[in-house]
């Protein structure tokens, strides 16, 4: 055996709704003042949260507005003050007590961002990573590809069936690459574990409910070469019991599923989370150039895997520095070297760039919203700009 596991959480866990809640906020600016400068963090604790951070706009928000945007967030992540679960043992958006401690964003980071020529300067200085693989059809690892499928899957029944299930969930899937070899080269051979925990209702009995879980995960599409109920180990609330759930047991903290959001731990991470910013903070928009750029590089064939590192010096449009690794995947006549100069050279990756090349400053229900790449995870989903495969003949031209 050689195992990999990542885990992923739902939308309903505390540190997701602190993501969401911030995301939220940014849209809400965002859509109206395209212009915006935000970073507004959020904090759950029992019935309290706290949103505090920085922010320039045009865009006033009154105290109403950001209770109203907590509450509207939570009924949509399946916080509704539903009797199925007491005001002991889940959060109920009637009973909330918001603070608003936000602040205005410093002159000298607004004098380094929006520069006189109309370019704009990184928002701060950093590392990104960006990771793309060939192991699944998302070009994502594994791991983390089938975790979310599970996750979606629990989650979407919990929100239809608030009588049986709460949204506070988590899953978590080991894979057996059998051994390092394939590891190394994106064969996965078997789904060897999967972990789901979901809070139930108190009527429902440990039995029932693992009965209902398994029949989720059966039927969650998983793919049938990897998968098979008879021999892949299954926990489902290991505990016995898992009713008293949200952020009454557990707080929530904006950016703290960093490795949720990315890659499963199967990559590096960049320095900073992306939820709760605006496009000009390159931990957000640098994370979407470097995934869009290491999933055009595999799609086009030239390697199995790749990390790309981008890295920015506040006030400076250009990235400090470009490094492509492919992980000896490579293809023959192709290396990182060539790789690293040809993205440098082909794609100028400043904060401008890439807003345009995505869209990031027109989030709309059109197009994308934050809150939502913030309830799903930053890469990964077809749907997003940055996910596009609109790059590979560039890249093919290497082969040539």
């Amino acid at each position: 055996m050689y195992l990999f596991t990542s885990e992923v959480v739902s939308p309903g866990h505390p540190d997701k709704c602190a993501d969401i809640i911030a995301d939220s906020i940014v849209d809400t600016i965002l859509m109206q003042d395209s212009n915006a400068r935000i970073a507004s963090e959020v904090f759950l604790a029992g019935k309290n949260i706290i949103i505090g951070g920085e922010i320039n706009s045009k865009v006033k928000l009154s105290f109403g507005d950001y209770a109203k945007i907590v509450e509207s967030a939570l009924f949509h992540i399946g916080y509704k003050g539903l009797p199925y679960f007491t005001k002991e043992q889940c959060l109920h958006p009637e009973d909330i007590e918001v603070k608003v401690c936000i602040n205005q964003q410093s002159p000298d980071i607004n004098q380094g961002v929006d520069q006189k020529d109309g370019e704009i300067g990184a928002g701060d200085q950093g590392i990104m990573f960006g990771f793309a693989s060939s192991e699944a059809k998302e070009f994502m690892p594994a791991a983390i590809t089938y975790a979310r499928m599970l996750c979606d899957k629990v989650y979407k029944f919990a929100k239809a069936n608030p009588d049986k299930l709460g949204v506070d969930i988590k899953t978590q899937v080991t894979i057996d690459y059998g051994t390092k070899e394939n590891f190394e080269n994106c064969h996965p051979q078997s789904i060897h574990t999967i972990v789901v925990s979901a809070p139930s209702v108190q009527s429902m009995d440990i039995a029932t409910l693992r009965a209902l879980i398994q029949d989720l995960i059966d039927d969650a599409g998983l793919p049938k070469n990897l998968y098979n109920k008879d021999k892949t180990i299954i926990y489902i609330n290991p505990t016995g019991r898992y009713v008293n759930h949200s952020s009454l047991h557990d707080s929530g903290l904006t950016g703290r599923k960093l490795i949720v959001d990315s890659f499963g731990g199967y990559a590096p991470i960049g320095g900073g989370a992306q939820s709760s910013k605006d496009y000009t903070k390159v931990d957000r928009s640098g994370l979407y150039a470097a995934r869009y750029i290491a999933k055009n590089i595999v799609a086009a064939g030239l390697a199995k895997k790749c990390i790309v590192q981008l890295s920015y010096a506040i006030g400076v449009a250009r990235p400090t520095s470009v490094s492509v690794d492919t992980m000896g995947t490579q293809v023959s006549g192709i290396d990182d070297d060539m790789l690293s100069k040809f993205v440098m050279d082909k794609f100028p990756l400043t904060p401008k760039w890439i807003t345009q090349k995505f869209g990031l400053d027109k989030p709309s229900k059109d197009t994308f919203l934050y809150a939502k790449v913030a309830a799903l995870g930053q890469v990964g989903n077809a749907k997003y700009p940055w996910e596009k495969l609109d790059s590979v003949e560039i890249f093919k031209s290497l082969l040539k």
